[in-house]
């Protein structure tokens, strides 16, 4: 069993537990022993967080090979356009290279709690919606999809992490799952399963022991009350 946590981390907190600088940290909002962040989330950037106490489980969730979709709902500068979300769709070139294609969709404003402080009317009078998802994880990769396009990012939020969702978890707040899944001793080496004398983790092709294939080997003989009279 593992233990995860969701968090919706605020605007302009830190995705660690300590600080030198004095920025607010995730030390603020849980307290919870040994847990770890699985991935980040930017300074300047809202939403959910997971953490957790097994790393095991922290790596399958944070590691890029896992590819967990990240779901993000942004919004823009201006009335972002059907030629620029086709353009998120297929793929775009930034400096360190293409994106692969993302699922982005223009959607009506989240229900979720204004941002603390709020986004200034008379700087941006004009914003939209946009929910995109990624399999990636660059630096401030969706800001710098979406300045791409001609559509700055104003407010973002991550919606879901794989099959975990956001929800109406208010900001600074969390709650706590419980993950049926074995937590063998090695990652590396998962426990064996015996059952009536047989492991579940040998292989079929485990040669068997060496008495048993000699006298697999070992031709057989008739015994001597079978043979007929000798001639």
């Amino acid at each position: 069993m593992s233990t995860l946590y969701l968090l919706h981390k605020p605007y302009r907190m830190l995705s660690q537990f300590t600080d030198s600088q004095g920025r607010a940290t995730l030390a603020e909002v849980i307290r919870a022993p040994g847990v770890y962040a699985a991935g980040r989330l930017d300074f300047d950037s809202e939403g959910l967080l997971l953490l957790s106490d097994d790393g095991s489980l922290i790596h399958r969730i944070a590691h890029p090979k896992h590819k967990q979709p990240k779901t993000y709902w942004v919004q823009l500068e201006g009335h972002i356009t059907d030629e620029a979300i086709r353009a998120l769709k297929a793929g775009i070139t930034l400096k360190d290279g293409p994106t692969q294609p993302a699922k982005a969709r223009r959607i009506a404003p989240p229900n979720i709690a204004e941002r603390n402080p709020p986004i200034d009317p008379k700087r941006h009078p004009t914003t939209s919606w946009l929910e995109l998802t990624i399999t990636e994880g660059r630096n401030r990769q969706v800001r710098r999809m979406t300045a791409h396009v001609g559509f700055p990012t104003l407010r973002l939020i991550r919606a879901a992490i794989g099959p975990w969702q956001l929800g109406q978890l208010p900001p600074g707040e969390w709650r706590k799952e419980t993950l049926h899944a074995p937590r063998p001793d090695n990652p590396k080496q998962p426990r064996s399963i015996s059952k009536k004398g047989v492991s579940k983790s040998a292989s079929p092709n485990t040669p068997a022991p060496k008495k048993a294939r000699a006298a697999k080997a070992a031709p057989k003989q008739r015994s001597a009350s079978t043979r007929g009279p000798k001639k």
